[in-house]
């Protein structure tokens, strides 16, 4: 018998609950079904370290590397390596602890949170779960716009680059980038049709190669130009007071640290991450700890050398984006195979950061409307007939898509976008819940271990600084710092 749950966030506001399919055992399933699905009845998973690895780096070494040269610019040689190396550390651990929250009690045979969603609704509780749902999908909103600016931005920046090689760096060639973020946006709507995108594990490998591409002509692009000055530039503290105002040295200052969380951003889908890895031995959480180290330190040294060569090359005259502010303009061909790769890494990336919430609509609109044939029915396209499309899936997915698109066209400043959306959406959430989840799972009955699911008050704004009681507490003790705690048989 299984327990009913919510599926998310907004379940704490219709009060919609559900029961999960059964999870059967490997063993009750025969040797021909136990080959094909997993304990909890789903098709069976293959994901390693390595395709975890991908999806991450895919995830990370995105657009954000971009403006890193600029952000270290505003902070100087001491600072910016500093901020760097500090939000790597950061990102590390929560993931980390993150990692630990894919199953709820023990980490090889209890129940999977599918989402980042089921992971705080495993351990938190209230007020505590809508916030996080704001966050996340607020967040995840705002990547899509970013990404769908800085695609566009490539777009232009290789017509113009060919403008310049041609005409001369005289002439403006000033060109509109709406065109090129409707084309962006035509081909995510086509792009998000496609079923289980988030399982195809060869696009997150190329994604991710375009990613060491771009970031490597930029890398060695900087390289040239430090060459050609005959050595490095920049200061300790980064522009001076006087190019620019105390305010606005205070203003660039903050906006660089929100570069760079939005350089370190994707605890908001590691959880999903996880869930593509195969089952154990050894347990998920294992295998995707091996994958945040792996990950975090070739990204970090990414972006380290990237932001750094960038800062080193230009100055205080860093552009906000290192490939598409015409920091170089020769090799011509080379600039416009790096934005090439930029826009085929966001074609990726888009739907990889989407797909959560893309599945979190979805799954709420077929609780809500169990019955409505446009909800849950499918229809075969005329001339793909082994393809269904279910209708509420193809009208959402391309309203979501138009609707950033627009707002892209409204807010064309891609560094602007970037710093704002980090700074609002990227740091309570990626870096608070991990600690609540944890914080809630250490203080669990020690008596009912095994497949326990704890759940920690709403009031429980703030974890006491002493240390958990030893031994098992009942649910109702106030002494307790858990209010539900319900054993499961397996």
């Amino acid at each position: 018998r299984q327990r009913a749950r919510p599926i998310g966030m907004a379940d704490y506001v219709v009060g919609a609950y559900y029961y999960p399919p059964l999870e059967v055992a490997a063993a009750e399933l025969g040797e021909t079904a136990g080959s094909k699905l997993d304990d909890d009845g789903r098709n069976k998973r293959t994901g390693t370290m390595c395709t975890a690895s991908s999806h991450i780096i895919t995830a990370v070494i995105g657009s954000g590397v971009l403006s890193l040269g600029w952000a270290i610019a505003q902070l100087g040689w001491v600072a910016g390596p500093a901020v760097l190396l500090l939000f790597s550390l950061i990102t590390y651990f929560t993931s980390w602890l993150l990692a630990d929250c894919y199953r709820s009690g023990d980490q090889s045979n209890g129940e999977r949170n599918y989402t980042y969603m089921d992971a705080v609704n495993a351990n938190l509780s209230g007020v505590k779960v809508q916030i996080c749902g704001v966050l996340q999908y607020a967040n995840i909103v705002g990547v899509a716009i970013g990404y769908t600016i800085a695609a566009s931005i490539s777009m232009l920046a290789i017509k113009r680059a060919n403008c310049f090689h041609r005409n001369g760096h005289a002439d403006p060639c000033k060109v509109s980038n709406v065109p090129y973020m409707i084309i962006f946006g035509v081909a995510q709507v086509f792009l998000s049709q496609i079923p289980d995108f988030d399982q195809i594990s060869w696009l997150s490998m190329l994604a991710a190669a375009m990613s060491f591409t771009y970031s490597s002509i930029g890398l060695g692009l900087g390289l040239g130009v430090v060459h050609a000055n005959g050595g490095m530039k920049g200061s300790l503290t980064g522009i001076s007071i006087g190019t620019v105002t105390p305010m606005q040295k205070v203003w660039r200052s903050l906006q660089a640290f929100g570069d760079i969380a939005f350089a370190y951003s994707y605890s908001l889908i590691l959880i999903e991450i996880q869930d593509t890895i195969r089952a154990p031995p050894p347990s998920e959480s294992t295998v995707m700890k091996r994958a945040n180290m792996v990950s975090v330190a070739v990204t970090t040294v990414f972006h380290m050398l990237c932001g750094c060569m960038a800062y080193a090359a230009f100055g205080e005259a860093t552009p906000g984006n290192l490939l598409t502010g015409f920091g170089f303009y020769e090799p011509f061909w080379l600039v416009d195979v790096a934005n090439a790769a930029i826009v085929i890494h966001l074609v990726g990336a888009y739907q990889v950061y989407c797909q959560p919430l893309f599945a979190f609509v979805e799954k709420w609109a077929a609780k809500r409307w169990p019955e409505s044939k446009y909800v849950t029915s499918k229809v075969k396209v005329p001339l793909f007939q082994t393809y269904k499309v279910n209708m509420f899936r193809a009208t959402w997915r391309t309203a979501f898509v138009v609707a950033t698109t627009v707002v892209s066209m409204m807010l064309p400043f891609f560094n602007d976008v970037v710093g704002f959306w980090a700074r609002w959406g990227s740091g309570r959430s990626p870096s608070t819940f991990p600690w609540r989840c944890m914080w809630c799972r250490r203080t669990c009955p020690s008596g009912a271990r095994g497949g326990c699911a704890c759940r920690c008050s709403a009031s429980d704004a703030s974890p006491s600084l002493s240390p958990p009681p030893r031994g098992p507490l009942p649910a109702s003790s106030p002494t307790s710092r858990c209010t539900t705690c319900s054993s499961h048989n397996r």
